[in-house]
């Protein structure tokens, strides 16, 4: 296996993790609750009339970041999937039910579950940063 130096870009990675840091920080503040992107799409669901607004904001947001990146800022970068649509189908099947069973997700659990020092949601990031790298290595060595 070998790295690609020339993609590492910890500056860009750095910015992006304390923007993160921030907006967690600020929702929580501002509106009491944790900042967990399955529960915010959960709750699009048969929202309540005074959710669903700010609920399909944020999603809206989310799904036209990279739109901002390349017309706003000139930011270029390149996809590459490599896996065919069963695959990303069952992957994004298994990463829904994931997120259900374990009471959130990875940005609920990993950012603001941790920095509220959760013993569950420690548990639950080791959990599934574990069962990541058992994943790719079995994948990438056994499969």
């Amino acid at each position: 296996m070998t790295v690609d130096w020339t993609s590492f870009t910890p500056g860009p990675a750095l910015v992006g993790g304390i923007l993160l840091g921030i907006a967690a920080a600020l929702y929580v503040l501002i509106n009491g609750r944790i900042l967990g992107i399955s529960g915010i799409l959960g709750g699009l669901i048969g929202p309540k009339k005074s959710d669903w607004l700010w609920r399909a904001s944020f999603i809206l947001g989310l799904l036209t970041a990279p739109l901002w990146g390349k017309y706003v800022f000139q930011m270029s970068t390149t996809a590459v999937i490599d896996a065919d649509y069963i695959t990303l189908i069952v992957a994004g099947l298994l990463v829904g039910f994931g997120a259900r069973y374990g009471s959130g997700c990875t940005s609920g659990h990993g950012i603001c579950g941790l920095s509220r020092l959760s013993p569950r949601s420690l548990l639950a990031t080791l959990t599934f940063m574990g069962c990541g790298f058992l994943v790719v290595y079995l994948v990438r060595h056994w499969i």
